[in-house]
């Protein structure tokens, strides 16, 4: 999604608040911090770690990983170690009910709203049986350069309904045949969740004053869900979608006033191009001043119910979420770990006030219904990247979240949940995106992808959880919450790996942590997920110049790394101009799906997946062994 993101942040620059958080030890200076940052050893890092040597004491012994790691590749397709399979499931365009249209780029918003969605992104699989599953896939955003033929420039209405068609959610299901999950076209259960669904607001805001429109006075239904990035499952079966960047969608001719909670967000009366807002009023602020604040939330769906309603759980806070890693605590409470993808915002949690019922499936389905959310706030200890942290309450009436700071009541904390968290003092990150939690520890892992206002704006310090100017490469944060329990409010972090490129950088940060080398390489960590073995996959959406500062990185790929020891090896290489993005596994682990997102962005020289002169189109890639076996083992 790197175009968007970089459009997104040229038409809606951040506002920037004060900076409430500096966690760097009080004496040690800008030049000492990075000369001792620079001078340790990750290996020693490691080893010193109590919480490293904790799980390592715990870890299976022999290599998690394996698989012969793949070097870079540019060439355009998907590449996959010896011994392994990679196949094209569906693509953008693909027809997912049996009287739904062939691909064209002609396609009219009908065709498309029968059609599998585009730039598919995170996704969860579940299986009914041993031949029947159901996949549900995030649709975040589409390319107009190939979604129509005049690439945007003559917008029609039915246009605009054909780019809202296809965003969303595409359920679709799969049925195994002779040991490969593919599509059925006849399944009852396949649906498309578009711009225009209706959905359900619930949770302390429903029904808020900020959440009220002409089309929905009582502010308790929202039509659509749209950007729709990373994703979550519950052990009720239900999926989560998170709303990312929603503001690109919303626009105005007329310039109207935006206060400050507007362009918190990043909402402004120029739009990031789609166009909506001159043929649906919805879109237009002008029109509907509070259509933005029905979106970006955490819309949880019953893939198994084809005639279920969305809902909007607004206790999870509005923001650009990346996805919803939940976790079910040892007491029985859920536990949702969110990261808000941009620059300078912040890691959230989620802690329901009701239990999980393990024997009743159907008392878990409004879980998400009520609890408190908090967000991280990061401090470290001299000179090292370490340290402890808390998870700060965001509660109307507590930590100066009252009228006089501008909260009038919790439906206000929860729609302006940035606006929150700077006034408790979290800390800023480096574009906290996935977070995902090892089913063998508990010890839960985030990717900060990059950040280049890190050390340049006022409130984004340079500090031991974020260590790098301008952050051209990311790294991934991980902590263990204080007796493996996820409710408490303290945990212990530090840092997997710090991304960086040897090869130009022979030292230093820039290098990377020292379980970075010339043969695994990258930039951007973005998706992560853990398999039930243990093994962490990461995925990227970076810089795939291979030139500078990114000189040998070739196109976007997917590594695995072992959490205990640090080591990381590709697995996995893209298309030209791709990103990498989407994990799920079928439960015997045979069977891996990745999304393959926006190949050939900005007209660059990808005919993926069908090759020739065809259009480029984003795609779920099916990965499978030769011999049967289990993904990764």
């Amino acid at each position: 999604m790197s175009r968007f993101d970089q459009q997104d942040q040229k038409l809606h620059p951040r506002h920037e608040e004060p900076a409430f958080n500096e966690i760097i030890s009080k004496g040690l200076s800008r030049r000492g911090f990075l000369k001792t940052a620079t001078a340790t050893s990750t290996v020693a890092f490691f080893a010193a770690n109590p919480v490293s040597q904790a799980i390592a004491a715990q870890a299976a012994k022999g290599n998690l990983m394996g698989f012969n790691p793949i070097p870079v590749s540019t060439a355009d397709t998907v590449v996959v170690p010896e011994g392994y399979q990679a196949d094209v499931l569906i693509s953008w365009g693909d027809p997912i009910f049996n009287n739904a249209p062939s691909f064209s780029q002609n396609a009219d918003s009908h065709a498309q709203a029968r059609q599998f969605g585009d730039n598919n992104d995170g996704m969860t699989f579940f299986q009914i049986s041993d031949d029947r599953a159901v996949l549900s896939v995030n649709n975040e955003y589409t390319n107009y350069e190939y979604l129509f033929p005049h690439q945007g420039k003559k917008m029609t209405a039915d246009d605009v309904k054909k780019a809202q068609a296809a965003h969303g959610v595409s359920i679709i299901e799969l049925s195994n045949m002779n040991g490969k999950w593919v599509l059925n076209k006849n399944g009852r259960l396949n649906r498309r969740i578009t711009a225009n669904t209706e959905m359900e607001m619930t949770g302390p805001a429903a029904g808020h004053t900020l959440l009220k429109t002409a089309a929905d006075p009582a502010g308790k239904l929202a039509l659509g869900t749209f950007n729709n990035c990373a994703n979550g499952e519950t052990p009720w079966g239900t999926y989560l979608t998170c709303e990312e960047n929603f503001n690109g969608y919303f626009g105005s001719d007329a310039n109207p006033a935006l206060d400050s909670n507007y362009k918190r967000y990043g909402i402004s009366h120029q739009d990031a191009g789609y166009q909506w807002h001159k043929f649906d009023s919805r879109f237009d602020l002008a029109k509907n001043p509070n259509e933005p604040h029905r979106f970006g939330w955490v819309v949880e769906i019953d893939p198994m119910n084809p005639n279920s309603k969305p809902k909007k759980r607004t206790a999870l806070g509005r923001f650009k979420h990346e996805n919803a890693a939940v976790t079910i605590n040892n007491d029985g409470h859920v536990v949702v770990y969110l990261g808000d993808d941009e620059r300078g915002e912040h890691l959230y949690r989620f802690v329901s006030k009701n239990k999980y019922n393990p024997s009743n499936p159907a008392a878990n389905r409004d879980l998400l219904e009520e609890g408190t959310l908090y967000v991280a706030k990061f401090s470290a200890r001299d000179g090292e990247l370490k340290g402890q942290g808390e998870w700060i309450e965001l509660t109307w009436g507590k930590n100066g979240l009252t009228p006089e700071n501008g909260f009038a009541d919790q439906g206000e904390v929860l729609i302006f949940a940035r606006k929150a968290a700077t006034q408790v003092g979290a800390t800023t990150m480096d574009r906290p995106e996935w977070v995902a939690v090892n089913p063998k520890t508990q010890q839960a892992f985030c990717t900060l992808t990059n950040n280049k206002n890190r050390g340049v704006k006022a409130n984004q310090p340079i500090d031991a959880v974020n260590p790098r100017e301008k952050n051209p490469y990311g790294h991934i944060v991980r902590w263990m919450p204080s007796g493996k329990d996820h409710t408490a409010n303290r945990f212990d972090w530090d840092l997997y790996l710090i991304a960086g490129n040897p090869a130009i950088h022979k030292n230093g940060l820039m290098a990377g942590s020292d379980n970075i080398n010339e043969d695994n390489m990258f930039n951007s960590p973005d998706g992560i997920g853990f398999d039930n073995a243990g093994r962490l996959w990461i995925q990227t959406d970076g810089k795939y110049s291979n030139k500078g500062d990114f000189a040998g990185m070739g196109n976007n790929q997917m590594l695995c790394g072992d959490p205990d020891t640090g080591e990381v090896r590709r697995f996995l290489t893209g298309p030209i101009a791709c990103e990498i993005t989407g994990l799920t596994f079928s439960p015997d682990q045979k069977t891996m799906f990745v999304g393959v997102q926006h190949p050939g962005e900005e007209l660059a020289p990808s005919h993926f997946p069908n090759g020739g002169n065809s259009i480029p189109r984003s795609s779920i890639i099916r990965i499978t062994r030769k011999d049967g076996g289990i993904i990764g083992a």
